[in-house]
């Protein structure tokens, strides 16, 4: 009598863009391992390497999965990072007047830079009531702290 099983030869695979229903866990391992013992030929059983090799395969996966996590977490951190770096470097610009091509129209315009925001992962500056993208700025042409310094050097 013919007992069909899972042999050593077949492993199993998952998508990259498998769901996490789709993927293969450790519990799910641990079924194929069950099923296995339970469906393999008595007469010609699996050796202790092929079950050595398998776990160690397991293993490995585990800890793939481990260090991807970890850098997806490292992803995420750096990425926060980097919006706080724009907001703080943005914010030096506040009182100061500068110079920037309209988003809309193209036009080269100058104003007083109020205040700063991150909006879709990018530091827009409120210039004058208007919202421009900070790459749009062209020149910073001074501002409050440039008046002042002037002011002092006159008295």
């Amino acid at each position: 009598m013919d007992i069909s099983g899972i042999s050593a030869a077949t492993t199993p695979t998952t998508s990259v863009g498998a769901t996490p229903e789709q993927s293969l866990g450790k519990d799910a391992f641990m079924s194929l391992l069950v099923a296995q013992l339970q469906n393999q030929d008595p007469t010609n059983p699996q050796s202790n390497e092929d079950f050595i090799a398998q776990l160690a395969q397991f293993s490995s996966l585990e800890q793939m999965t481990q260090l991807n996590d970890a850098f997806l977490g490292l992803a995420v951190l750096q990425q926060s990072n980097a919006l706080m770096s724009q907001l703080t470097d943005s914010s030096s610009l506040i009182g100061q007047t500068v110079r920037y091509e309209d988003p809309s129209t193209g036009e080269l315009l100058e104003g007083t830079v109020d205040s700063v925001k991150i909006q879709d992962g990018l530091a827009v500056l409120n210039i004058e009531g208007a919202d421009v993208p900070l790459m749009s700025v062209t020149e910073i042409t001074g501002g409050a702290a440039a008046a002042a310094a002037g002011e002092g050097a006159e008295g």
